[in-house]
């Protein structure tokens, strides 16, 4: 059951990677509007190091970067970036940091992010994973799609690390396999439509023979 909030009534455009993932977020966010009515969030799978992605990615969007902090204001035509060390959840229109529930070996930040906004925001959902080693944010993606949102998945030959986008594939759960620009246009496409609810655009047969088109290719 999805929980509604006054102020979470805009899109949110979740992007998961790690390994490669810089080059997936640039590309991505050069080609976004900057009044593109959605916040997106980064969610980036590596758990230990810095992050450094709030002082890189300013360069690259006339957008506003901010590194979240507890019960940060959630906003549209804003980029999010998950600190290291934190599960990141949504509740009341913010932002809420808890301790990384896997603070050894291959964390799933990601998937806990992606499950937190199927349950706590009422605006449109987009999750999209980009390069990355593991399998993060691929057992959320069901999820997203149960409650209507879009789920997309970085082509696997514009990844600089496939292992991410090819387990999201792979879960059965993926409306699009797309490079970053790609992406970028499916974004902006979906959430300046006048109908954001609208999943015509979805063909289960073109979905369905474009993924074995992409699993069948060489890599």
């Amino acid at each position: 059951m999805r929980h509604a909030s006054p102020s979470s009534n805009f899109p949110i455009v979740c992007v998961g990677g790690s390994a490669g993932g810089l080059d997936a977020y640039i590309r991505l966010l050069r080609n976004l509007p900057d009044d593109l009515g959605a916040a997106i969030v980064i969610v980036n799978h590596v758990r230990t190091l810095a992050t450094r992605l709030h002082e890189v990615l300013p360069s690259r969007t006339n957008m506003p970067v901010e590194l979240i902090t507890d019960r940060l204001l959630i906003q549209p035509n804003r980029v999010f970036i998950i600190p290291e060390q934190r599960d990141l959840h949504v509740l009341n229109g913010q932002f809420h940091l808890m301790p990384i529930s896997k603070p050894r070996g291959w964390s799933d930040v990601i998937t806990v992010f992606l499950r937190s906004i199927t349950q706590q925001w009422e605006g449109q959902l987009i999750a999209i994973i980009v390069s990355g080693y593991d399998g993060d944010g691929a057992d959320a993606l069901c999820g997203i799609r149960e409650v209507g949102g879009i789920t997309v998945a970085q082509r696997l030959d514009t990844a600089t690390q496939p292992d991410m986008p090819k387990s999201a594939i792979a879960s059965g759960c993926v409306d699009f396999v797309l490079a970053p620009e790609e992406i970028a246009r499916l974004i902006a496409d979906v959430v300046q439509s006048d109908d954001l609810s609208s999943r015509s655009m979805l063909d289960a047969g073109v979905r369905c023979d474009h993924l074995r088109q992409v699993l069948h290719q060489p890599h």
